[in-house]
């Protein structure tokens, strides 16, 4: 075997110990590790959805303009970016943070989500509404059945574009988790929530605007999202922070100031960070059910464990459905395998500790430090 073909073979067998199977189970913070001054507030996996903390997560609250995450997942999903929008008098005229349009100006859709998610505008958020569905209450509508239908949250309810107070516009810490876990797969919304700052040079004005989110700015890793205030609401705030391969995703709801709810955000990615790992599991992967059917893993699946703790289980359910659970069977996440034929060379994954599947990994990397040993031995003498 010549050089090139032993130093390829020595890349494949490291590409397999990287895409190893990890796990563990999750954890509860210590009552004294987060202390929050939010009223709810939840830290969430990205990739898995996995709830890593949380606090009153599921209790409705007012959103305030981190609303407008979904009426700009809306508009780039289901609108045409490169559209002019001709601003309407209501829209002009729309209260609160602005970015400043003017009546019958005409701005192109895309534009007008830049300043809705980067400056909070209100005015761009009614134009939207306004040329997507003809007025804010069926735009409203519309946000509903897509953050149902689409996303599948249950306890979420707009009636503007906006969100600016009205007392049927709620939703929950867990729900705007989700909400944003679905909007930052789409890459223009991550590149929008992420820049920050812009020149914005309009007919009624012409500056630079800077992204309300000043976690952009004070947080390592941070990759977006959007903050809100009205005086219902208190200060909410989403945020994501990415760090090698684990992006986390915060909410805050009803902080007593816009300081509290930054201190707040970072306290639970502090907590995120210091205590859990990302782990996958490759497509690909062969299972067998305890009846004999074989499935396999169409797509990575990732999820995250508690550091230094391997204890958790791998069991393919009927009908192919694969649980991981720790140690004492704390659910840590699902999904639905794909039927192969049997002919496959499968590994036996039944109710398996992926402790051990840590253990045999750890000899293959003794057994391949051994093998390089000797390959690079064998090169020196050439």
């Amino acid at each position: 075997m010549n050089t090139t073909r032993l130093i390829g073979a020595f890349c494949m067998i490291v590409l397999i110990m990287l895409n190893s199977v990890l796990g563990s189970h999750k954890v509860k913070a210590e009552d004294n590790e987060i202390l929050l001054h939010s009223e709810t507030a939840v830290l969430m996996d990205k990739s898995s959805g996995q709830v890593l903390y949380e606090q009153n997560m599921n209790q409705t609250m007012y959103p305030a303009s981190i609303t407008k995450i979904v009426t700009a997942i809306v508009a780039i999903e289901e609108g045409e970016l490169n559209e002019l929008v001709t601003v309407s008098e209501r829209a002009r005229n729309t209260i609160g943070t602005r970015v400043y349009l003017l009546e019958n100006e005409q701005v192109p859709l895309l534009k007008l989500v830049q300043g809705l998610l980067i400056n909070s505008g209100n005015d761009a958020g009614t134009a939207i509404a306004e040329h997507l569905a003809g007025t804010e209450k069926r735009f409203a509508k519309r946000m509903n059945e897509f953050v149902r239908e689409k996303i599948g949250v249950e306890d979420t309810h707009f009636t503007n574009p906006h969100g600016l107070f009205d007392e049927d516009h709620v939703t929950t810490a867990y729900d705007m988790a989700k909400i944003t876990q679905y909007a930052m797969q789409n890459e223009l919304f991550r590149e929008i929530v992420g820049t920050k700052e812009m020149e914005w040079i309009g007919e009624g004005w012409e500056t630079t605007i800077h992204n309300h989110n000043r976690l952009l700015w004070r947080y390592e890793g941070a990759t977006g999202v959007k903050n809100g205030y009205v005086s219902q609401s208190g200060f909410t705030l989403v945020s994501t922070v990415l760090r090698d391969e684990t992006e986390l995703i915060a909410v805050t709801l009803n902080a007593p100031s816009s300081e509290q709810a930054y201190t707040d955000m970072e306290a639970m990615f502090n907590f995120g960070f210091k205590h859990y790992q990302s782990n996958v599991i490759n497509k690909g992967y062969l299972f067998q059910a305890e009846t004999g059917e074989v499935y396999e893993l169409i797509d990575d699946v990732h999820f995250l464990t508690k550091k230094g703790e391997e204890e958790a289980s791998m069991k393919v359910k009927d009908e192919g459905i694969l649980s991981i659970k720790t140690e004492d069977h704390a659910f840590l996440l699902s999904t639905v395998l794909t039927p192969v034929e049997r002919s496959k060379n499968v590994k036996q994954r039944t109710e398996e500790p992926i402790d051990q599947t840590l253990k045999e990994k750890k000899e293959e990397q003794t057994f391949i430090e051994r093998w390089m040993t000797q390959l690079m031995s064998i090169l020196n003498l050439r």
